[in-house]
């Protein structure tokens, strides 16, 4: 049974247009029509990144022609990888050889036979969906890549991970490791950090005891308590002065 894939048929020629989409649509793909290099070109940016897989592109076109589409294509970081074949009448042969060269997957000869159509597009097909599967593979390689750095920085975020740990291969388990590895580092710096804090605690708490101890110990502390003793006893305070105090106050009276 023929893969899914979403092509883009780029032909200006109404009648081909029509007969080249109906055996697309036969042959069980989604695709979608442009009449111009033009039009193409704004299909394939507004649905970028990956929405198509596979554009075939006609080479004799008014306005913008499929050797200048391509370049454009070539050009744009985003569409560059997307597998382009190229169409083309048989005269139009040394055309086709420099859209190779420019980087055009490969090209189906006007009139085009379906099962040959079939097998480009399948094997375009299974090109682009090696590369695409690389090209995650490499994109979460750098997320394991950044979430060590983030580490490092005191930044990482668990969830970042996520969608690589949900892999099945050995790139996933080595994600739900890190992880894993990530969240027991995180749980000893806290309990570092709390054990550090209480023992801040207990020191600010031992420091101010020595120096309470020290001023109320000191000799100058002693002079002044026993200074303000007398004093209290002179204005008649009974509970400082002392038994003397009360009996002095007694006989005054």
């Amino acid at each position: 049974m023929t893969s899914v894939g979403e092509i883009l048929a780029v032909e200006d020629n109404p009648v081909s247009r029509k007969l080249l989409v109906a055996t697309l649509s036969t042959q069980g793909y989604s695709v979608t029509s442009a009449n111009t290099g033009r039009e193409a070109l704004e299909t394939l940016r507004a649905g970028r990144p990956r929405r198509f897989d596979v554009v075939l592109l006609d080479v004799v076109m008014p306005e913008m022609n499929g050797y200048e589409t391509l370049r454009a294509i070539k050009a744009d970081r985003s569409l560059r990888d997307l597998p382009v074949l190229m169409i083309s009448a048989v005269d139009e042969i040394e055309s086709v050889i420099e859209c190779v060269r420019m980087g055009a997957t490969d090209y189906l000869a006007k009139p085009f036979n379906a099962e040959l159509l079939r097998a480009r597009i399948e094997t375009s097909l299974t090109a682009k969906r090696l590369r695409d599967h690389e090209l995650e593979r490499l994109e979460q390689v750098q997320k394991l890549t950044g979430a060590a750095s983030a580490v490092e920085r005191g930044c990482f975020q668990e969830s970042s991970l996520d969608d690589v740990a949900r892999r099945d291969d050995e790139l996933g388990r080595l994600a739900r490791v890190f992880q894993e590895m990530a969240g027991e580092v995180r749980a000893r710096e806290d309990r570092l950090i709390r054990e550090v804090r209480d023992l801040r605690i207990e020191i600010d708490e031992a420091r101010q005891n020595r120096q309470v101890a020290e001023i109320t110990e000191s000799e100058f502390y002693l002079r002044l308590t026993a200074e303000a003793d007398v004093l209290r006893g002179i204005i008649g305070d009974p509970k400082v002065a002392g038994p003397d105090s009360s009996r002095s106050g007694a006989e005054h009276g």
